[in-house]
């Protein structure tokens, strides 16, 4: 699949060092810029929710704050489930097969979830077919997608995604988070009796959360989806994703 794209100038080695202790100095640069930026996003202010959601889940009805589970943090998946098609969207299953173990995070007091905008019936058979685990609710029914920009629908709410509006994201080309379901996370505190909305990420904001594209990112062929100078392995663009029981002549069963 790879024979056509052109492997790396090859070096003496110690040119090959040389040029690797140049690109650490940005490398480094680049991990304190994130550290900076980290702690400026754990500084920022909150909101404290004035709206009771609800949702189900495989333990019956749920309020937002049931879903922490005990835990003082909760992050939530905005999960895109493509009802038409009675599976989730190839880029959130993607990014489900990325999760740590969830042990991890509940180390740091922190529970993790995907909520889906339907009904729990239809999210049942798909999770079950990937072999995930992880907490999965539905909020069929309610403004919680809507509300935190999961859902985009003209007729509910003005059209926001990535804290653009609609006139925003049809001017930068982006028409396809104008209408329907979006992916993004939303993470919230307890704070006594009170859920504070802490922040919210859309679009590649979620880059770094899928540690496959981070492994992918240190090898010479990249993603290869063949935008922003990358590789364009097979001519596929980003439609080589797939469920990971979907690539043609590979077993790839699920794990969570």
């Amino acid at each position: 699949m790879t024979s056509t794209i052109p492997i790396p100038r090859v070096v003496p080695r110690d040119e090959w060092l040389a040029a690797r202790k140049a690109l650490l100095v940005e490398e480094k640069a680049l991990t304190r810029a994130r550290d900076a930026l980290n702690a400026r996003r754990r500084a920022l202010p909150a909101v404290a929710l004035d709206k009771a959601y609800e949702f189900d889940t495989t333990r019956g009805r749920a309020a937002l704050a049931d879903l922490f589970d005990g835990r003082g943090q909760l992050i939530v998946y905005h999960f895109m489930f493509l009802r038409d098609q009675h599976q989730g969207c190839p880029g959130c299953s993607f990014m489900a097969d990325n999760l740590p173990h969830l042990a991890h995070f509940h180390a740091r007091d922190t529970t993790f979830a995907l909520v889906s905008r339907a009904p729990l019936a239809e999210i049942e058979p798909f999770r079950e077919r990937m072999g995930w685990t992880v907490p999965w609710h539905s909020s069929f029914g309610s403004d919680f997608n809507y509300d935190f920009h999961a859902t985009t629908d003209e007729a509910v709410r003005p059209v926001e995604y990535n804290y653009r509006s609609k006139a925003e994201l049809e001017a930068l080309g982006q028409t396809y988070h104008v209408h329907g379901e979006q992916p993004g996370i939303s993470v919230f505190l307890r704070d006594g009796h009170r859920v504070l909305h802490t922040v919210s990420c859309y679009g590649r904001g979620l880059d770094l959360l899928i540690n496959t594209y981070n492994w992918l990112d240190l090898t010479p062929f990249g993603r290869g989806e063949g935008w922003d100078g990358m590789p364009d392995v097979g001519g596929a663009g980003m439609e080589w994703l797939r469920h990971h029981d979907r690539y043609e002549g590979q077993e790839a069963g699920g794990r969570r």
